[in-house]
C-alpha cells in the first residue's frame, strides 16, 4: 500500500507518517510538503527529515498540480492534512488562506481519481460548529454547521467538495478533530493545551482570555492512531469507512478549566506555583463535541488523556530538550511562521 500525506511535516503530520508505518509494515508513505516550518530549504533539512521517516519526500505545494500529481502517483490512499491552520495564521492573508485550504482541492480531487486513489481522508474541523451556549447538548454530526470564520467556513466548503467527489472507486472520510494536544517532531506551541502547559512550565503564569469558551481536545498519539487506523480499515473494509464524517474529541473542558489543569500540572511535578491572569475576550467560539459516533461505528477509543499530552509537554519545556531552546521561535508557531515567511510556489 502506499499512502500519500499532505502536511506531512506538520503538527500532526510529522507523527503520522511513523503511526502508519508501524501499524501497516507493508505501507510506503509519501509526503507532500513545502516544509515552511522547518528553517531553511537545504541539504541539512532533507538529511534532518530522511533521518525520520522511511517513504518519499517530495518538497513542494499542493496549489502546484504538477507537484501533487507527482506525489499521488501509485498512492491507493490520501491523508490530506496540509492547510493554513487555525485562525490567527488564515487571518494574516485570507486571499491565500483561501487558496491553499479551498481553491486547491477540486484539482486534488480530480487529479486523485485520475492517478487511482481509491480512499481519500480529509481533516476539518472541529470549529465548524461556531457557538454553542454551554446548556446546549454535546455537539454531534447531524448537527446544522454554523462556521464563525473564514478558516471553519472554508473547513466546512472543503467538506462539500470532498463528499461531491465522493463515488464508486473512490471512498471519502472526513475527519473533525477537537484541539490536538502533546509532543511531535514538528511541534506546536500555539495550541490552547500546548499553551497553558507551556507557560505554566517556563513563565509560571498562565494568561487566560475569557474563561468560560469550551474546547475540545484530543492526544496527537490519539489523533494519528484515527487517520491510521481509517487508512488501514480502507484495505479490508472500505464500507466501514466510506462516506463516514466523524468527530474525534472526548474531553471538553473551558479555558479556565484547561489553566487550572496547566496549573497543577507544574505544581505536582515541580512543586512551583503558577498564577493565571483572566483577561476579557471577544472570541465566542464555543463548543462540545460528541465523538460516541466515531465509536459506535468504527470501533475507536481514545487510549491518552489530555492531561497526559500538557503533562508531556510542561516535561519537554523544563528538560530543554527543545531544538530551539527560544521557545518563542516562529518554527513552534504557525501564525508568527505564515506571517515571516509566507506561502508560495
Amino acid at each position: 500500500m502506499r499512502v500519500l500525506i499532505t502536511g506531512g511535516a506538520g503538527y500532526v503530520g510529522s507523527m503520522l507518517y511513523s503511526v502508519i508505518r508501524k501499524m501497516s509494515d507493508l505501507a510506503e508513505v509519501v509526503i507532500l510538503d513545502t516544509w515552511l516550518y522547518r528553517p531553511g530549504f537545504d541539504d541539512d533539512l532533507l538529511s534532518d527529515i530522511s533521518r525520520i521517516t522511511t517513504g518519499s519526500l517530495i518538497l513542494g505545494d499542493i496549489r502546484d498540480e504538477k507537484a501533487f500529481r507527482d506525489a499521488v502517483k501509485g498512492c491507493d490512499a490520501v491523508v490530506h492534512l496540509a492547510c493554513i491552520s487555525n485562525d490567527p495564521s488564515f487571518d494574516l492573508d485570507p486571499d491565500l488562506g483561501k487558496s491553499v485550504n479551498l481553491d486547491c482541492l477540486p484539482g486534488i480531487l480530480r487529479i486523485s481519481k485520475e492517478e487511482g486513489v481509491k480512499h481519500f481522508i480529509y481533516a476539518s474541523s472541529s470549529s465548524v460548529y461556531g457557538a454553542r451556549p454551554p446548556h446546549v447538548d454535546l455537539v454531534t454530526e447531524e448537527a446544522s454547521l454554523d462556521p464563525l470564520t473564514d478558516y471553519s467556513l472554508y473547513k466546512m466548503q472543503g467538506e462539500e467538495l470532498v463528499m461531491g467527489a465522493r463515488g464508486f472507486g473512490f471512498a471519502t472520510t472526513i475527519i473533525r478533530p477537537a484541539t490536538v494536544c502533546g509532543i511531535a517532531p514538528r511541534q506546536r506551541l500555539d495550541l490552547v493545551h500546548n499553551i497553558f502547559a507551556r507557560n505554566a512550565a517556563e513563565k509560571n503564569c498562565v494568561k487566560v482570555f475569557g474563561g468560560g469558551q469550551y474546547r475540545p481536545g484530543i492526544h496527537i498519539r490519539d489523533m494519528c492512531r484515527l487517520y491510521a487506523e481509517v487508512v488501514n480499515s480502507g484495505i479490508d473494509n472500505m464500507g466501514k469507512v466510506d462516506g463516514k464524517i466523524w468527530n474525534a474529541g472526548w474531553e471538553n473542558k473551558t479555558v479556565q478549566e484547561i489553566a487550572l489543569e496547566a496549573r497543577d500540572i507544574v505544581r505536582e511535578t515541580t512543586g512551583e506555583q503558577t498564577h493565571i491572569e483572566r483577561v476579557s475576550s471577544t472570541d465566542d467560539r464555543s463548543y462540545r463535541v460528541s465523538s460516541i459516533k466515531l465509536t459506535k461505528e468504527f470501533g475507536f477509543y481514545p487510549k491518552y488523556s489530555v492531561r497526559c499530552g500538557m503533562v508531556e509537554v510542561a516535561r519537554w519545556v523544563k528538560s530543554g530538550e527543545a531544538f530551539y531552546k527560544d521557545l518563542d521561535n516562529p518554527i513552534y508557531h504557525n501564525v508568527k511562521m505564515v506571517g515571516e515567511h509566507g506561502v508560495g510556489i
